[in-house]
């Protein structure tokens, strides 16, 4: 009897215990589509970093920097491509810097809408690769305008190849073509299967690939500022050394604020771009899962997102560039506040040098 009575009751207790194993694993399955495992931990750690005072400061910061760059910048292709004729390589090169942080601050509005929260992943991404390719952009025109600088005062007499308009022309090409050719291939990057890759412009990871390319980019960037303020030191001693004489206290006033004029680009520059990519290198680790511990990783974060909006900053300061470099500029701005519109269209007209206050000591 009483093993019948266990031969009854096997059946019963075999069915219920599958149909406590299929609600566990039913359960358990459930976790995992969550990105959490048992005990309720994301499986990804970049999950668990939160932005934090970072939801109110970001978006505020990108509006403010969004209302002023794109004002400042429509007033700037405005003047470049208000002239009649471009006579000068520097004006080919700040009407594509002014290009570059024009098309930059048409990002920020997605960024900021779609900040921190789930969003299109392809439109996410595509406004993530063309920021950068507009921050590069710029970094590429501000440097090349260093170099034009540097050639024009250290060697006045030489006029080289490269400061002709036709090349000037050959050489913005080269830049839109190299940056876009350079991020294709974080088109093909494909992050989805991560938990966390539909919060869009947040930490997400990064494989050996992209990573690397990465670094390869902040060592260029160091490369270049290397070249960009070595320009501007030996611009500094050449207009230092530079000796007067007799001439006039005037003359010699104008002397100093040219030095000051000069030194407003290696300003701007090192403000908007040094900190980021200073910060890059140890982001990209924690990216790549070299750096592993979540307070390292959330503070990079933080830091990061801090950085990257710093340089996004460069599309409002580089129109003060503008009117300290460009003598159109400068005038065509003062007519223009003056009410003197007549004037504004008679300066554009005469296609006075764009470089005359830097050389103008």
């Amino acid at each position: 009897m009483t093993g019948l009575q266990i031969n009854m009751l096997t059946p019963s207790n075999n069915a219920t215990m599958d149909r406590l194993t299929t609600a566990s694993y039913s359960e358990d399955e459930k976790m995992a589509d969550a990105g959490l495992n048992s005990s309720g931990v994301h499986n990804n750690v970049s999950c668990e970093i939160q932005d934090g005072s970072l939801s109110l400061v970001l978006p505020t910061c990108y509006s403010v920097i969004f209302i002023i760059g794109l004002l400042s910048n429509i007033v700037a292709l405005s003047v470049f491509f208000f002239k009649k004729r471009t006579k000068t390589c520097i004006s080919v090169y700040m009407k594509h810097l002014a290009i570059a942080d024009f098309f930059l601050v048409l990002c920020l509005p997605v960024r900021i809408y779609y900040h921190n929260s789930p969003g299109p992943y392809f439109l996410c991404k595509t406004v993530g690769i063309f920021f950068y390719i507009n921050m590069y952009a710029s970094i590429l025109f501000l440097t090349l305008i260093s170099l034009d600088r540097y050639l024009k005062i250290i060697k006045p007499v030489w006029v080289f190849k490269i400061q002709k308009v036709k090349w000037g022309q050959r050489m913005t090409c080269a830049v839109w073509v190299v940056l876009f050719s350079g991020m294709f291939p974080f088109f093909l990057e494909n992050n989805e299967s991560h938990p966390c890759s539909g919060t869009c412009f947040h930490f997400h990871r990064k494989g050996l690939v992209g990573g690397i390319i990465n670094l390869i980019v902040v060592g260029l960037f160091f490369l270049l500022a290397f070249l960009f303020l070595g320009f501007y030191g030996k611009i500094a001693i050449k207009l230092k050394s530079m000796s007067l004489g007799n001439a006039p206290q005037k003359t010699k006033q104008r002397k100093n604020i040219a030095i000051i004029k000069t030194f407003v680009v290696p300003i701007i520059f090192t403000l908007c771009f040094m900190p980021y990519h200073v910060l890059r290198v140890p982001y990209v680790l924690s990216q790549m899962d070299i750096i592993k511990g979540l307070s390292a990783r959330q503070t990079l974060h933080v830091l990061n997102e801090l950085v990257l909006c710093l340089s996004a900053l460069n599309s409002c300061l580089d129109p003060i560039i503008y009117f300290f470099l460009s003598y159109t500029f400068r005038k065509t701005i003062l007519c223009a506040f003056q009410g003197q519109f007549k004037k504004v269209y008679a300066v554009n007209l005469r296609g006075t040098s764009f470089v005359r206050s830097v050389t103008e000591i």
